[in-house]
């Protein structure tokens, strides 16, 4: 990680697990420390986790998407869980309920990368949408899954990011490659 030597802000990143078992104790969230230990990898910039772990209730999804965005300033919101169609799973609900624009193309590109490992990715409901000037994606549960999925479209968040005059998110190009276009 670069060490803040100026006034560089801290890019702060939301991290929400919705698992009724997790946030009840039930068993070790292993997904949201998936995503917080890819984050690692990828990203040399300096950035603090907004880590939480929640039940699958729509009014709680919602609510901590909102807290994370408008109250803790996360440039990016990445979900884990409730993206399937058990009648619990509602995330993707929630994400929609909260943003003011939908970014279809990132669970249409997660799907179709999921389909290269289990035929059951088209059950999967990923999706992404921006709120103010923040990103929330949508990933699904298991920490094989989630590792997949972000390898797939994480190269396109820093931009994304940038267009919303977010945060410069710095990459570990080794580990993953943003792409960025070239300035004229």
């Amino acid at each position: 990680m670069k060490e803040i030597t100026d006034n560089t802000p801290i890019a702060k990143i939301g991290i929400v697990t919705v698992s009724d078992r997790a946030s009840a104790g039930v068993y070790e969230d292993m997904s949201g420390k998936a995503i917080i230990d890819t984050l690692y990898e990828y990203l040399t910039s300096q950035w603090r986790a907004c880590y939480e772990v929640i039940p699958d209730e729509q009014a709680t999804i919602e609510k901590t998407l909102i807290d994370l965005v408008d109250k803790q300033h996360c440039c990016l919101v990445i979900t884990t869980g409730g993206t399937g169609p058990a009648k619990r799973d509602v995330t993707p609900e929630a994400t929609e309920a909260v943003c003011d624009r939908m970014m279809p193309g990132f669970g249409e590109l997660m799907r179709a990368e999921s389909l290269k490992y289990v035929p059951t990715a088209i059950l999967s409901r990923q999706t992404a949408g921006l709120r103010k000037g923040s990103l929330i994606l949508n990933l699904p549960g298991k920490p094989k899954s989630i590792r997949e999925c972000l390898d797939a479209v994480f190269p396109a968040i820093p931009y994304c990011i940038d267009l919303m005059e977010g945060p410069f998110l710095e990459c570990n190009e080794e580990v993953i490659k943003p792409f960025r276009p070239k300035q004229k």
